[in-house]
């Protein structure tokens, strides 16, 4: 999918008013020849965003490969709702693996199919491999920068749902400080996650340099997919970490899903970007700007931090997080301005080729 400018005509929506979509710029759902490769019948919670997520990026790397795309899963919700025993909502080659070595088995079912792709004089089935952030910035961390460092030729998708949903709603290192979970109650001086942990694995995998890493989130449908077609269309260690609320979790309303991804984007929390080869190349450009409070308040998760016994200086903290994030990764748009182009110097793009 090509990037393009859509022009939104009618004020104060996001909806692009009294014209359709060209049909190369629609969504990979919009067609009538999706693969539909998470079909229907899954156990995912109402308002699920890791079910929406998986959806459009996998139909997205389905559609970029022509259907020569066989995926690696981590134990987590994703793998639990899509394959309870003995069914599957899956419509491509899947294979489930362990927590922690889905990168490494993701590398060997590629290495071995551009082996037998060798043998037979064919195009080899290209590899995905997909984990919750549990699975991906804890258990599978040391699988994951293996890949990175040795650029496999796969694309990691992270779900991040912030905890380990899959058990109980357990704190994970992609938990965001002053958030209850079930391990980080509302108890102490600091109540909910501390503050100082976790780690940022886009900025981790940016480090080792490899050919393409990403954000994206479920309220811009269109991104997702065109970063993963774009992902696709390159050779060697790719990531996309993707932002997909969970209701349960985070004590949300189900119908609130891609309202709450979008003002995760909108208020700087959670930064929107692609990188090439360890350099930021364009940002999501923010086009109104909100408050943290308008993010939080919507969460159970953080309901300790308002009302009588709230914690304003918490919030505080919380909107220098968000303004940080707003300055590093440049995020705030001007009147004619949606995003930012820095060009890659052009051995960058020779070294995409390589697998």
């Amino acid at each position: 999918m090509s990037q393009s400018e859509i022009h939104f005509y009618q004020t104060g929506t996001f909806t692009a008013g009294n014209r359709l979509l060209g049909p190369e710029s629609r969504s990979v759902q919009s067609s009538m020849e999706r693969f539909n490769s998470l079909t229907s019948g899954h156990r995912a919670c109402q308002g699920c965003g890791e079910a929406l997520g998986a959806r459009y990026a996998v139909d997205a790397a389905m559609r970029a490969t022509g259907g020569r795309l066989a995926a690696a899963n981590a134990t987590g919700c994703l793998e639990v709702f899509s394959t309870p025993y003995p069914e599957t909502s899956w419509q491509l080659p899947w294979f489930h693996s362990l927590f922690g070595n889905t990168a490494a088995v993701a590398t060997g079912m590629a290495a071995a199919f551009r082996a037998r792709a060798k043998k037979e004089g064919k195009e080899p089935t290209r590899v995905i491999a997909m984990g919750g952030d549990g699975g991906t910035t804890d258990i599978g961390f040391g699988c994951l920068s293996g890949m990175f460092e040795r650029n496999d030729d796969v694309l990691y998708i992270c779900y991040d749902n912030e905890a380990y949903m899959n058990t109980g709603v357990q704190r994970s290192s992609a938990t965001p400080p002053a958030a209850r979970t079930a391990t980080t109650q509302i108890a102490g001086s600091e109540p909910g996650n501390q503050w100082g942990q976790g780690k940022d694995v886009p900025l981790i995998a940016m480090a080792h340099g490899i050919p393409y890493v990403a954000t994206a989130t479920v309220a811009d449908l269109r991104d997702l997919e065109r970063k993963v077609e774009k992902a696709m269309s390159m050779h060697g260690a790719r990531y996309i970490h993707i932002f997909v609320p969970c209701p349960l979790g985070w004590g949300t309303a189900s119908g609130k899903t891609i309202e709450i991804a979008r003002l995760a984007q909108e208020t700087g929390i959670f930064p929107v970007f692609e990188a090439e080869y360890g350099e930021v190349t364009s940002s999501y450009k923010i086009r109104r700007r909100q408050p943290v409070e308008a993010y939080l308040k919507l969460q159970k998760r953080f309901a300790h931090l308002f009302g009588k016994k709230g914690d304003p200086a918490v919030v505080a903290r919380i909107q220098e997080l968000a303004d940080r994030n707003i300055e590093k990764f440049n995020l705030m748009a001007g009147d004619d301005d949606r995003e930012v182009q820095i060009p890659v110097a052009a051995q960058a793009e020779e070294r995409s080729q390589q697998i």
